[in-house]
C-alpha cells in the first residue's frame, strides 16, 4: 500500500516538474526545505534567491501607483549557526522596480538599486523525535533597516512614488513563526512545512507607511529520491499562501482600498547536488483576491536560488 502511495507521489511530481520546465524557471522557496530547523552548531551558509512579482494593473489606476506592475529582488543571504538551537541570517537585497501602464496609456517608470537590508535571529523552541518523525517549532525576530535607495526619478527628473522605490526609509520589524513536521500520514518521506510571518512597518520616505504584510505559506513536500549517503535528495509538492496587506498611509491619511488580500497556489521543488549544495525553483499563480480600488494584487510569484553551506573552522 505505502509502495503505491509513493509510486502515485512520484508520478505526480513528474508532471508538476514537467510543468515547470514548460512554464518557466521558478520557486518559493528558502535555503532550506524544512522551514523550522536551525543550521547546525559552527555551520554557514551563503545564498542567492531571485524573485520576480508581477501585479494586476486595474483599470484607471492612480497614476501614483501603490505597488510596481512588475518587480525583481535578488536576495544575497548569509546565515550562521552559533548554537544548537540558534542561528544569525543577515540578508541584503537588490531591488528592481516597473510600473508599466503603457497599454493604458499611462507611464513606465522604474528603476534598480539596493533594497532594505534585514538582520534575523532564529530560534528553535521545540523538538520531538519519534518513530514516525520529527516535529520543530521555530520562532525568527529581527530589523529591517532602512538602507534601500529612495531617490529614484522618472525621466522629467520627479522623484518616483513610495510605493515604487528599492527601499522603503522605514525601519520595519519582522517576525515570523515556522513549524516542520515530518512522516506526515506516517510516511517519512512526506513532509508538511508553515510559515506564518508578519513584516510590521513604520512611516519613512515621502511620509509614506506602506500597509504592514501578513503572509501564511503552507508547502506539503515528498522525497521521491535520497541517496544512502544523502549527498543527493529531491523534495517536491504543492504550496499555498495568503497573503493580507493593510492599506497604506501618506501623510497621515488612509489611502482606501490599497491593500487586500490574495490567495496563491503553486509547486515548488528543492534539489540536493552534492553535499551542501542546494538549489530551489517554484511558481506560484494568483487564484483568488479581494478588490479594493487601489489594491493590485499578485498575480505570478516565481522564484530560484542557490544555497551553499560549509563550516566555520574557529581554534
Amino acid at each position: 500500500m505505502r509502495n503505491q502511495f509513493s509510486l502515485t507521489l512520484l508520478a505526480c511530481a513528474s508532471v508538476c516538474v514537467l510543468a515547470l520546465l514548460c512554464a518557466s524557471p521558478a520557486a518559493a522557496q528558502g535555503p532550506s526545505p524544512e522551514v523550522a530547523p536551525t543550521l547546525f552548531p559552527g555551520g554557514g551558509l551563503v545564498s542567492y534567491n531571485s524573485i520576480f512579482v508581477t501585479r494586476g494593473l486595474l483599470p484607471g489606476t492612480n497614476p501614483a501607483p501603490s505597488r510596481p506592475t512588475f518587480s525583481h529582488e535578488g536576495d544575497f543571504i548569509f546565515t550562521w549557526g552559533f548554537h544548537r538551537d540558534f542561528h544569525l541570517t543577515v540578508l541584503v537585497p537588490v531591488v528592481t522596480n516597473l510600473f508599466d501602464a503603457t497599454r493604458q496609456g499611462g507611464p513606465a517608470v522604474g528603476g534598480t538599486g539596493l533594497g532594505d537590508a534585514l538582520v534575523l535571529v532564529k530560534y528553535r523552541f521545540y523538538r520531538r523525535d519519534s518513530e514516525r518523525g520529527t516535529t520543530q517549532v521555530s520562532v525568527t525576530l529581527g530589523p529591517k533597516f532602512p538602507s534601500g535607495r529612495t531617490d529614484l526619478v522618472d525621466s522629467s527628473g520627479s522623484r518616483l512614488p513610495a510605493g515604487l522605490q528599492p527601499g522603503s526609509g522605514s525601519a520595519d520589524l519582522f517576525v515570523a513563526v515556522t513549524w516542520t513536521y515530518t512522516g506526515l500520514f506516517d510516511v517519512k518521506r512526506l513532509v508538511a512545512d508553515e510559515e506564518f510571518h508578519s513584516l510590521l512597518r513604520s512611516t519613512g520616505t515621502q511620509a509614506t507607511r506602506r500597509g504592514s504584510d501578513l503572509e501564511s505559506r503552507f508547502w506539503v513536500s515528498y522525497r521521491p529520491y535520497q541517496s544512502k549517503n544523502v549527498a543527493r535528495e529531491w523534495f517536491i509538492g504543492p504550496d499555498l499562501i495568503w497573503r493580507h496587506s493593510q492599506d497604506d498611509r501618506v501623510s497621515g491619511i488612509t489611502q482606501a482600498g490599497s491593500g487586500g488580500d490574495a490567495l496563491l497556489a503553486g509547486v515548488t521543488t528543492f534539489v540536493g547536488l552534492r553535499p551542501g549544495v542546494h538549489i530551489w525553483v517554484g511558481m506560484d499563480w494568483d487564484i483568488a483576491h479581494s478588490t479594493g480600488a487601489l489594491f493590485m494584487p499578485v498575480r505570478r510569484h516565481i522564484s530560484f536560488g542557490i544555497t551553499r553551506q560549509f563550516r566555520f573552522h574557529f581554534k
